[in-house]
């Protein structure tokens, strides 16, 4: 993953937020950071940091910088840096970090690879854009 300047990408003003009630239906790109607390099926790429609030749902794949869930997740996790594991979250797939914390009560059913993140997982928004099936 190519991260962008930090100043500009992880600035408070360039937060993306789903609230509560919200459904996407198909992948979402983003390339700050993004609290979901709706739901989205479909996988979600970021080259920033995801926030899955305690009502948020993702039922597809998530790649990002870092990540700090309380929500569900069922699919693949890649995070570059850290993930954080919530006491109320539940998770129902595969994990690939390079750091993890998970706090009591939280569930996880999967395996967990930890590690330094390999070339082949680094994605920028273009490679993303590219085998996308959606136009732009």
């Amino acid at each position: 993953m190519i991260r962008k300047d930090k100043s500009n990408s992880e600035s408070p003003e360039r937060l993306n937020r789903l609230v509560e009630g919200t459904i996407i239906i198909g992948d979402l790109f983003v390339e700050s950071n993004l609290r979901i607390d709706g739901e989205v099926r479909g996988s979600v790429s970021t080259t920033s940091k995801v926030v899955i609030g305690e009502n948020g749902i993702i039922t597809g794949n998530l790649i990002c910088l870092n990540a700090d869930i309380e929500g569900k997740v069922t699919g693949t996790i890649k995070v570059e840096e850290m993930l954080a594991l919530r006491g109320k979250c539940v998770i129902n797939g595969d994990i690939y970090t390079n750091r993890i914390q998970i706090d009591e009560g939280a569930t996880f059913n999967g395996k967990c690879q930890m590690g330094a993140v390999s070339k082949a997982d680094h994605v920028t928004m273009q490679d993303i854009q590219d085998q996308s099936s959606v136009v732009y």
